[in-house]
């Protein structure tokens, strides 16, 4: 089978290198019930909320943009990188749990769907093997009732496992229960090489040799931007349009890097900013919420080396930058 005929299923139950306490893991989210979790909304970059979802689908945030314990969306790139909500420290075994997957995670939350609820069909068009972007599902509690269907199969996922879904595809989740909420932990990862052995062999000539893009895991401690901040650059416009077809394309905008209020690089580019975090220890930097699909890197001769990667692919572009003239 060649890489351009490769087709992977819609989901697969990953193995973990650690064994999951469906009970334990039950007992500690029951202790966070008694909180009103809110209910799931869409944010802006520019920090509108929207509106509230039209079913019963809540949301407790574990780890969000900021560490904002209050966002119930999945989030993205934006003015701050991703960190634990004061709601981890309540579930320390799903805390260990986290820290265990071999990978970078951006959000992760805790997704209830209340009974009678039925979401609509849609795709969440981000999380694609060739972007590097991964969505898993560790089921806490569940029903027969409870279904996720996706790209036309139904899953009733069950406790104690861990699970991959291809959520670019259609998909709509159905609780037609009458008593029971369906709890899931919903984590959104970067796939990385490790973690790519815990998936199913059947998956394996895909992860090896298809159109995936594996990220590097995150360093031990966060290096210093190699050159004198704060930094000019001009960057092509579609680099910081994650809709964009083409990043490397476009007029070159002026941009600047510099470190923020928090210490946290970032990047400021048409008045938005991006919180930028090392890409493994490659010297490349990524955008925070987003994988190694775009990465940039100081070169040796002055400039930025702008690289996007597509599966295995990889197109750069170079680019003026030097350290800003006291």
């Amino acid at each position: 089978m060649t890489t351009s005929t490769m087709a992977a299923a819609e989901a697969a139950q990953l193995t973990p290198a650690f064994g999951l306490d469906a009970g334990r893991l039950a007992a500690e989210v029951a202790a966070v019930t008694s909180h009103t979790w809110n209910v799931q909304r869409t944010h802006t970059y520019g920090g509108q909320v929207g509106r509230a979802a039209p079913i019963d689908w809540r949301v407790l945030p574990l780890r969000s943009l900021g560490g904002d314990a209050e966002r119930t969306d999945p989030g993205g790139p934006g003015p701050q990188p991703f960190a634990p909500t004061r709601w981890l420290q309540h579930l320390p075994y799903l805390a260990h749990l986290l820290h265990q997957i071999p990978a970078p995670l951006n959000a992760v939350r805790l997704m209830a769907l209340g009974p009678g609820a039925v979401s609509t069909a849609h795709c969440d068009p981000k999380y694609r093997l060739d972007r590097g972007m991964v969505r898993l599902h560790i089921p806490i509690v569940t029903t027969p009732d409870a279904v996720l269907v996706l790209d036309g199969v139904e899953h009733c996922w069950q406790p104690g496992t861990l699970w991959y879904g291809d959520f670019c595809r259609e998909h709509l989740v159905r609780n037609t229960s009458s008593a029971v909420t369906r709890i899931h932990v919903v984590i959104d990862a970067l796939l990385t090489a490790d973690l790519a052995t815990w998936f199913p062999a059947s998956w394996r000539e895909l992860l090896a040799h298809g159109e995936v893009l594996l990220n590097r895991s995150a360093p031990a401690s966060t290096p210093a931007w190699p050159a004198t901040l704060p930094y000019d650059a001009l960057l092509p416009s579609g680099f910081a349009d994650f809709d964009a077809a083409a990043p490397l394309d476009g007029s070159l905008l002026p941009a600047g890097l510099d470190r923020a209020a928090s210490d946290v690089l970032a990047l400021t580019v048409a008045g938005r900013s991006f919180a930028l975090v090392p890409a493994g220890d490659s010297g490349e930097w990524r955008f925070s919420g987003w994988s190694e699909q775009r990465t940039l890197q100081p070169d040796d001769h002055g400039g930025l080396m702008l690289r996007v990667r597509r599966g295995r692919a990889l197109a750069d572009r170079h680019v003026p930058a030097e350290p800003c003239t006291p």
